[in-house]
């Protein structure tokens, strides 16, 4: 163990050497043995979902043990900043550099759903620019498909300026939620904001709920592909495997048409603006 790397709401991650002298990344649980259960339940669901991910874009897993007294997940060290620190220090990136780590990543997503993993916090600060391109981290909070079949009963999850609608609202998420943020990262990357701007989370996420994606300087096919990415509906999103195609192809794929059954997140929120806009009708009866 060399020093430490940082550290998340999961587990503290150091810089270590492995017996050929390669250098790895060492996550340790946070509280080891006293870690409660659903602590090491998540734990060993990343550790699993990155195991199955077989991808050049990812981080390889090289060893692992979840059940001891100091769970650790040991990982390839990717020598390199983060997307998120490149842009805040020098700034959007230039077109030639989008478009690869464009391509890049996105290839990281169809890996990621081909091993039936569904990431739910892909963001500018778990892209690493390493010698070599491009490589996507972080598996914590990851899913398989099947576990996210049914709503999830512990609340919304992951980053609000990179989250989906659905996710927000607690919907059943699935691979489309990774395009979306896969989406407002690219804009990230090429503007220094991402889609539905800053401040704090409620108004980030009423903005990814209920506004347009402002785009700014984002130009060409990946600003049609950016859009339609973050479709406010899943199911008119391209998926992964069709971002890798456009992006080699230099043009966005056919529009899929559009979803006559409204999700359920829509409806609620259609609802609640019906029920305002009836209060305050009624209100003016009165007054």
């Amino acid at each position: 163990m060399l020093g430490r790397l940082g550290e998340g709401g999961q587990g503290v991650v150091y810089l270590g050497r492995d017996a050929d002298g390669d250098l790895v990344t060492v996550k340790l649980l946070r509280g080891g043995v006293a870690a409660g259960q659903r602590a090491r339940s998540r734990f060993v669901k990343e550790a699993d979902a990155a195991q199955q991910v077989a991808g050049r874009h990812t981080a390889r897993v090289l060893d692992a043990d979840v059940t001891g007294d100091r769970p650790y997940i040991v990982s390839e060290f990717v020598e390199g900043p983060s997307l998120q620190h490149v842009v805040e220090d020098r700034g959007p990136l230039p077109p030639p550099r989008l478009r690869k780590l464009a391509l890049r990543t996105a290839g990281a997503l169809a890996a990621i759903h081909r091993a039936g993993i569904v990431h739910r916090d892909f963001k500018p600060g778990n892209v690493l620019l390493g010698p070599d391109g491009a490589k996507v981290i972080d598996f914590g909070i990851a899913r398989t498909t099947g576990a996210d079949a049914t709503p999830m009963t512990t609340g919304p999850v992951g980053t609000p300026a990179y989250m989906a609608p659905e996710q927000i609202e607690d919907e059943p998420v699935g691979p489309p939620a990774d395009v979306f943020a896969w989406a407002a990262t690219m804009v990230f990357a090429a503007t220094g904001r991402p889609p539905f701007g800053t401040g704090p989370s409620a108004a980030v996420m009423r903005r990814v709920t209920s506004r347009r994606p402002d785009l700014g300087e984002l130009e060409g096919p990946l600003r049609e592909l950016a859009a339609r990415c973050l479709d406010k509906n899943p199911a008119a999103r391209p998926t992964a495997r069709q971002l890798v195609r456009a992006l080699r192809d230099g043009q966005a794929p056919a529009p899929k048409p559009r979803p006559k059954r409204i999700p359920r997140y829509r409806w609620r929120m259609m609802i609640a603006l019906a029920l305002v806009v009836s209060a305050g009708f009624t209100l003016g009866i009165l007054f």
